[in-house]
């Protein structure tokens, strides 16, 4: 297969320094780079700021915000079947960036609009041919809200897990599908999830993944 992924945070400036961005580490993008290249697959991975290195022999895409993130998966996706959505998409962005850093001059606010829901996007313009896995980052164990989610942004499979995840080695997570299966996998390295969920992937075209 031709798999893409993204990986890690996006970073949403509020002026040249500072920006809206979350704790996300890469390291379960990375984990998903590597089972893919352990499994022969050609593996694209489209990266925000990441904490963490990528396996040698992929093609890496850099961008930071969320709308780089958009436009790179749009333009890539049509030429991979299987897109892992794994990074940590921030939810906001400011309205408007200030073209310089902004003093300290007691409080301030900052309003923000919904970044783009790139997962969603690229699973309305798929291809028959073509499988979309997103991840359901939750701070309660709230399946019902990752089942919203797998039926709002059309996917053939999505991930609920922890909060707790985040920039952890490890996680504990659910498989869910469409035809209402799920399976709960207990705590283990990103590193063992990472080839369960290739496999899990690769019996979405009928075939396993290595």
């Amino acid at each position: 297969m031709k798999i893409l992924i993204t990986a890690g945070p996006t970073r949403e400036a509020i002026d040249p320094v500072r920006y809206i961005g979350n704790r996300s580490s890469g390291k379960m993008g990375a984990a998903l780079a590597q089972a893919g290249l352990r499994g022969g697959h050609t593996v694209s991975v489209i990266a925000g700021p990441i904490a963490v290195a990528l396996p040698e022999g992929i093609e890496r895409i850099d961008v930071e915000s969320a709308a780089q993130m958009h436009a790179a998966v749009m333009q890539a996706f049509p030429a991979h079947d299987l897109l892992i959505m794994a990074a940590a998409v921030a939810d906001y962005r400011p309205v408007r960036r200030s073209s310089e850093k902004l003093t300290r001059r007691g409080r301030i606010l900052i309003e923000c609009e919904a970044t783009e829901d790139i997962v969603a996007a690229a699973s309305a313009a798929k291809r028959g041919d073509q499988r979309t896995v997103g991840f359901s980052l939750e701070s309660g164990r709230d399946l019902d809200r990752a089942v919203e989610k797998l039926g709002r942004k059309g996917l053939d499979m999505i991930v609920y897990n922890s909060t707790q995840a985040m920039d952890s080695a490890t996680v504990e997570a659910v498989l869910l599908w469409p035809d209402g299966r799920q399976e709960p996998l207990p705590c283990r390295s990103k590193v063992d999830f990472a080839d369960i969920l290739l496999k899990r992937a690769g019996a979405l075209f009928g075939k396993t993944a290595g």
